[in-house]
């Protein structure tokens, strides 16, 4: 009876948090697009930014930019340190344990400790000024914990049966890990690319100190802001509340839209 009591208490419990974090992202998409679409125009995406039409364009090419060369960097290091450390290095030495303490502080430091260290390696040390090359080596160095972490943990969910088959078929190491290890583990490691794909969107302290907050489509050696850093700007102006919710707005979508595409080609991945 009691037993009983408790695994209703627990179900109850299980349904209230769900349902009250669906009811926290409902009002606050809703308050969001509620001030953000009656503000939206044509004058926003135009393809150059000034006073009068604040446009994002360049942001969100900025943007897509920045999530493609940041993914780029990190994501060989990522996915290939975790190939290391789950099949070849022995877990019980001193280098495998230091290894998985700093990813794992890595990846609570604050977003502002990489924005000072980026400025103080690329744009002061290695001279690259404030640059869009600058904001995404900081953001790759950032987002890699991520990668590394969750790689290495879709990576050890994958069943020891699976590698044990394909040894026994005559594969050898290398080939069993591209063959069979990382096919099944895709959906885990594409998990950890969406999340960082989404630090990447929603990062904006980091980017002020490295990529800058010039309002252009940027090259790699130019200063440029992504749309997170171009809704800080246009909101702490205090002139274009209306916009920024606009902005906001395509924020999210295009988050989400990202998402969705994640997924998809997730899927395709598994089934081929």
């Amino acid at each position: 009876m009691q037993r009983n009591t408790l695994a209703i208490i627990f179900l109850w419990g299980m349904r209230f948090s769900i349902s009250s974090t669906l009811l926290v992202f409902l009002l606050l998409i809703g308050f969001i697009f509620s001030k953000g679409i009656w503000h939206l125009n044509l004058e926003l995406f135009a393809w150059e930014y000034n006073s009068s039409n604040v446009s994002m364009m360049p942001a969100i090419i900025n943007t897509i930019n920045m999530i493609f060369l940041s993914l780029i960097i990190a994501m060989p290091f990522g996915i290939l340190g975790a190939i290391y450390l789950t099949e070849y290095a022995n877990k019980n030495t001193k280098i495998s344990f230091a290894i998985r303490i700093a990813a794992e502080t890595l990846v609570g430091i604050p977003s502002i400790v990489y924005g000072l260290f980026g400025y103080l390696a690329f744009v002061l040390y290695c001279g690259f000024k404030m640059s869009f090359i600058a904001g995404s080596l900081t953001l790759s160095i950032m987002i890699l914990p991520l990668i590394l972490r969750s790689s290495q943990e879709a990576l050890k969910s994958v069943p020891l049966d699976l590698r044990e088959a394909s040894f026994a078929l005559g594969a050898g190491k290398l080939r069993t890990i591209f063959a069979i290890v990382l096919p099944a583990a895709i959906s885990g490691i594409l998990a950890g690319i969406i999340l960082s794909i989404g630090k990447i969107v929603g990062e904006s302290a980091a980017l002020l100190y490295t990529s800058g907050s010039v309002a252009k489509i940027a090259s790699l050696t130019d200063s440029g802001r992504t749309l997170s850093v171009h809704l800080y700007a246009i909101s702490s102006e205090g002139l274009h509340i209306n916009e920024a919710y606009s902005t906001a707005m395509i924020l999210i979508i295009l988050v989400l839209g990202i998402n969705i595409a994640a997924g998809y080609i997730a899927k395709k991945l598994m089934k081929i």
